[in-house]
């Protein structure tokens, strides 16, 4: 990530913070995510990688490596559209 990605990010994750906002979005995101199934298929894949490679193969780090990637793809649009649009709405309010 580039330096004015990360700082963007910063000052995003400050506002949210001041705002007292953070802690509902991270729960807006957490429930809309359980919501339509989201959890329960990512569930379902750490056992399937686990069953696949074997329970004694596999460290927690290498399943979160595998499982990061799928499970952001697996995020439906509207979820992160909703996010997005409660995340805009208070980085425009005054």
């Amino acid at each position: 990530m580039s330096n004015n990605a990360t700082s963007f990010k910063s000052l995003v994750d400050q506002k949210l913070v001041r705002s007292g906002e953070k802690d509902k979005v991270k729960e807006l995101l957490r429930t809309r995510l359980v919501e339509c199934g989201w959890r329960d298929d990512l569930k379902a894949l750490c056992k399937d990688v686990i069953q696949s490679k074997g329970l004694e193969h596999i460290t927690v780090e290498e399943l979160i490596l595998e499982i990061t990637p799928k499970g952001r793809a697996m995020v439906p649009d509207t979820v992160r559209a909703e996010v997005l649009q409660r995340i805009r709405k208070v980085l425009s309010d005054p």
